[in-house]
């Protein structure tokens, strides 16, 4: 007689595929570990932060003819796979910077434009306090192990020579105290040129911008290049 015949059970069948799924779930899971850990982690784009007034901000301008956006354009040019970021306020003095500036680091970045001291300056500000508030600024920079291109500014005639000396030695005399590169005059080829200014007479239009960024460019590629 021939032995009995006795049929998979549907439950063991189950089982066994479910036990198959497993195994192959912990492989995959086992090689997926792998693969994170052995990856290099992908690079990002270095972040070069405006800190400043209205002059960086883009005061009066369509978004595209701002500081920002022509700096960010020149810099692909050159060849830097780069992001510009805008921390800058119309209006700020040193003071109102050097209040927030925890707050706009909030964000690793690589490299940071200073470019306060102007709206002191129309205000006649003390420069004995801008220049402690932009100490304060660099100290706080430095602490942090950023990069900073320090843009420097010079006083309107109106306030007497006496300020414009005590004002325009600021930059030069905390470039060098801090170890930090400065371009010396952020509106050099602008100021006081009307075909280069708004109809106030103190902001760049999209041409004065694009001075700037031609002159102020090869000072970011230096400092990123380090």
């Amino acid at each position: 007689m021939s032995p009995e015949f006795k049929p998979f059970s549907p439950c063991k069948r189950k089982a066994s595929m479910a036990n198959g799924y497993v195994k192959q779930l912990v492989k995959a899971s086992a090689f997926l570990l792998t693969l994170i850990a052995i990856w290099p982690a992908q690079a990002k784009d270095p972040v070069v932060l405006t800190f400043g007034d209205s002059l960086t901000a883009g005061y009066g301008l369509p978004r595209a003819d701002g500081f920002v956006a022509q700096l960010q354009a020149a810099l692909k040019q050159s060849g830097k796979a780069v992001r510009v970021k805008n921390g800058s306020v119309s209006g700020d003095t040193t003071s109102s910077g050097r209040a927030r500036l925890a707050w706009i680091l909030n964000e690793a970045v690589d490299l940071v434009i200073v470019e306060l001291g102007a709206n002191d300056a129309l205000l006649g500000i003390p420069p004995r306090v801008t220049r402690k508030n932009l100490g304060a600024i660099l100290v706080e920079l430095k602490r942090r192990k950023i990069p900073v291109l320090l843009a420097g500014m010079l006083a309107p005639p109106n306030w007497g020579p006496n300020y414009s000396q005590a004002f325009n030695s600021i930059y030069p005399d905390l470039a060098k105290l801090h170890g930090v590169k400065l371009y010396p005059f952020f509106l050099d080829g602008v100021a006081a040129k009307s075909h280069l200014n708004q109809s106030d007479g103190i902001h760049p239009n999209a041409n004065g911008v694009k001075v700037i960024v031609d002159a102020l460019t090869p000072y970011v590629i230096d400092l990123l290049d380090r």
